[in-house]
């Protein structure tokens, strides 16, 4: 009866572990991943040439360094994928350690790349941001910190995830990377609206998130030009906002042609963070809403099968990645069409960038092995748990 309403999938004894795997894995999610990271491929072609072409490297030189990275990173997540959610638990929570130090030390060794913020790490062949790799280590802390509080005599792990929150987001926040630290606290509060946390509470996080927004506008330059930059009744053309702006004007419904916009030869990020304006310019208004659709199937079938989920550290590890994830890519193309004000962030698997590719598969991977059917068990066993 269980599997009937839950839909769990049954283990077979003796079950080989990639059958089982596919079996109980979310096909629909893993292919939208695929198309994803082939239309990302297929956008980079155009995009990057000029960039290329301007540093006097060969014409497909990022374009290859995507497939490669890209490549790596679907290794990763199909490896990910098959782990238990214990084993996602303790990945993520060394992930987290990791990642965290190399955020400790970034004022010291970090770079900045002429961007006024100090998120890299140079290694001279390739570059890493650690707050890429920071992000689902942090979901899977949290949702650990959250699920051992609901454990008779558990400890205070609500109170540890929002200490936890707070001095991520104002070590993101020093960088500065206001971007993902917003990120950073939208999956907290949603993963603690998940766990059970009271609405004045989350309201309250919600405000000091605002005064401090007003805090960064005052004592951060970089911060306040980007908000002027928005809030601005005028757009500048010859700004990245404004170059973005027309290539989705120029593109229309159908898009002027592949290979024919010329956004990519104006835009330093094209291949980046306005990734999403190429591709309206060249394929149009139908290349944008396919992205979207594989966007939001993603998120919607993950959300839908944390409903069936009892395991209270694979319901909000889960919820947290399939909202971060869904969000990124929200704020990247609302940045692009100007619905929000620049935030400097990759959309997933379809931007170029090596630390943003592979982290979205690390997330990807641990997000495909927490929604994999598995038994729930039966209700008495649940209860028994609770007392």
């Amino acid at each position: 009866m269980t599997e009937m309403v839950f839909g769990a999938t049954p283990l077979r004894a003796g079950d080989p572990i990639l059958p089982r795997w596919w079996r109980t894995l979310d096909k629909w999610s893993l292919a939208c991943v695929l198309g994803l990271f082939a239309i990302g491929l297929l956008l980079g072609l155009a995009a990057s040439v000029p960039l290329a072409e301007k540093n006097n490297l060969p014409r497909f030189y990022y374009v290859e360094r995507q497939a490669l990275f890209g490549g790596l990173a679907l290794v990763v997540m199909l490896v990910i994928s098959m782990m238990s959610p214990k084993q996602i638990r303790r990945i993520g929570v060394m992930g987290f350690l990791v990642s965290f130090v190399l955020i400790l030390v970034l004022p010291v060794i970090g770079t900045d790349f002429g961007k006024g913020a100090t998120r890299w790490l140079s290694l001279g062949f390739v570059s890493i941001q650690p707050s890429e790799f920071l992000k689902p280590g942090f979901v899977a802390l949290c949702a650990w910190f959250m699920a051992a509080s609901q454990e008779v005599g558990g400890p205070p792990g609500k109170l540890y995830s929002f200490l936890a929150a707070m001095v991520v987001v104002v070590l993101l926040a020093l960088q500065p990377d206001f971007g993902q630290a917003s990120l950073v606290l939208f999956s907290w509060l949603v993963m603690y609206f998940v766990a059970g946390a009271p609405m004045i509470l989350l309201m309250g996080v919600a405000g000091i998130a605002v005064m401090g927004g007003f805090f960064a506008y005052g004592a951060s330059e970089h911060f306040a030009r980007r908000i002027n930059g928005f809030l601005s009744s005028e757009i500048d053309p010859r700004t990245q906002i404004g170059y973005a702006t027309k290539a989705i004007q120029d593109g229309g419904f159908f898009g002027v042609g592949v290979g024919e916009g010329s956004v990519k030869w104006s835009l330093p990020d094209a291949h980046t963070d306005f990734i999403i304006a190429v591709a309206a310019e060249e394929y149009g208004t139908i290349m944008v809403m396919a992205i979207i659709l594989l966007y939001c199937t993603i998120v919607v079938r993950s959300l839908l099968r944390m409903l069936k989920e009892r395991d209270p550290f694979a319901r909000i590890a889960g919820t947290g990645l399939a909202c971060a994830f869904g969000v990124q890519a929200l704020i990247n193309m609302g940045v692009a069409v100007r619905l929000l004000p620049a935030k400097g962030m990759t959309l997933p698997f379809v931007s170029y960038g090596g630390s943003s590719v592979i982290a979205s598969g690390i997330a990807m991977g641990m997000l495909l092995a927490l929604t994999r059917t598995r038994p729930q068990g039966e209700f008495a066993e649940i209860l028994r748990r609770r007392h």
